[in-house]
């Protein structure tokens, strides 16, 4: 089936906001003066949602913020020096940027002068899918060739010679296996791979929260199996994660999330790459400039006590209570995932989840003033004697009263 030239109205492009901005862009430069770029464009050709808008135009920033002014748009000058306003109507922002060409790349940030010349724009994209424009009323501008077809073919091949593409920004090396992953089917092309593998230590140069936002990216696809195991044999995930990973645990977390528990969780993903040792888990995270969340997340995931399927209920209620409901289901697929054979044991570990997922752990009754009126001093007996009573409790199940939980603590 031939490519097509157009596409039909889409929902996001009649929708009154996007409208608004291509209105207002189209009245400052006249008609086609305004296309849509990248993600969107290709999304709407293979049939993916689409999320994020972004617009190329010849004008310039000035005459962007000028034209939305005129138009009583709102706007934000998000990066003006590299040519991106955002415009923000209904709401909604959209992201404007002018026509640029590479004057001068490091491998980490660019210096751009502007253009009015749609293919110099399109040579300085990554990859040719992404180097496709459509107009607002839905005509396709493919400049580099091909663009469109390695959309609708799942082809990810980068705009001319890939190892000079990587060169202008060695996050590329990492975009090029997250849109595989993403977008791919068929075989991969092998120039790009094979420059992805010469130039990958140009990986270690890039801010870590570059790396670690599209590694998280990369592991939210629905199957990033593929794509995890091309970095690893061409050495490019030895970068990214220098030491010992488990690739085979995060193949089976992959599979298990797909084929049994529907979920797509890109942290806990990472989480069975990384050794199962706090300390060397906390080292990645601090290396990756992860949230203090994300950190915490996956450091108590960590563990060298790995769970087992025939744990019992009340086992698992306890260390609930002791490291939260979150933790313990991080942990229960992890050790899921680890096993040799995570098949064979796959009722025992759904039904132990399904058990634990709807415990809510009770909150401890006791407090210092029920130590105090059974006559404890305060200080460091009284924080004894809460503890040695909730450990009782805890050992229980959870089950002995109030008033037990109080007979239980000697002054």
């Amino acid at each position: 089936m031939p490519a097509p030239d157009r596409l039909p109205p889409q929902t996001w492009m009649t929708d009154p906001a996007t409208q608004a901005v291509m209105s207002a862009l189209e009245a400052a430069g006249g008609p086609g003066s305004a296309r849509y770029v990248g993600g969107c464009v290709r999304n709407a050709l293979i049939g993916e949602p689409v999320n994020d808008i972004d617009i190329a135009t010849p004008l310039e920033p000035d005459a962007v913020i000028a034209a939305l002014k005129a138009a009583d748009l709102k706007f934000a000058p998000t990066g003006v020096e590299h040519g991106t306003v955002t415009a923000i109507a209904w709401g909604r922002p959209f992201e404007v940027t002018t026509l640029r060409r590479d004057v001068e790349t490091d491998g980490r940030r660019a210096v751009v002068a502007f253009t009015t010349d749609w293919a110099q724009d399109a040579q300085r994209r990554d990859f040719r899918l992404n180097a496709i424009y459509m107009d607002a009323q839905g005509y396709l501008y493919d400049p580099v060739g091909l663009g469109v077809e390695d959309a609708l073919a799942g082809r990810i091949v980068f705009v001319g010679d890939a190892e000079t593409r990587i060169r202008e920004d060695y996050l590329r090396i990492l975009r090029f296996f997250r849109f595989r992953a993403w977008y791919g089917r068929g075989a991969i092309d092998t120039e790009g791979l094979a420059a992805c593998a010469v130039l990958r230590q140009g990986l270690a140069q890039l801010p870590a929260e570059r790396v670690s936002k599209e590694l998280l990216k990369l592991l939210a696809a629905a199957d990033p199996r593929e794509a995890i195991e091309l970095m690893d044999d061409t050495a490019v995930l030895e970068v990214v994660l220098p030491g010992d990973l488990d690739v085979r645990r995060f193949a089976n977390l992959v599979g298990l999330e797909r084929e049994l528990l529907d979920e797509r969780d890109a942290a806990l993903r990472l989480a069975a790459l990384l050794p199962s040792e706090g300390q060397t888990v906390a080292g990645h995270a601090d290396r990756l400039r992860l949230s203090r969340a994300q950190r915490e997340r996956l450091v108590a995931a960590a563990s060298n006590d790995p769970l087992t399927a025939a744990l019992s209920p009340a086992a698992a209620r306890r260390l609930i209570y002791r490291e939260g409901a979150d933790t313990f289901a991080d942990r229960a697929r992890l050790a899921w995932a680890g096993r040799a054979d995570p098949w064979a044991e796959a009722r025992a570990w759904r039904a132990l989840l399904s058990a634990t997922a709807a415990w809510r752990p009770p909150v401890f009754p006791l407090t210092g003033q029920d130590a105090a009126m059974a006559g404890i001093p305060p200080g460091p007996r009284m924080g004894q004697a809460l503890r040695a009573a909730e450990d009782w409790w805890v050992q229980e199940d959870f089950r002995p009263s109030r008033a037990e939980l109080i007979s239980r603590l000697k002054p």
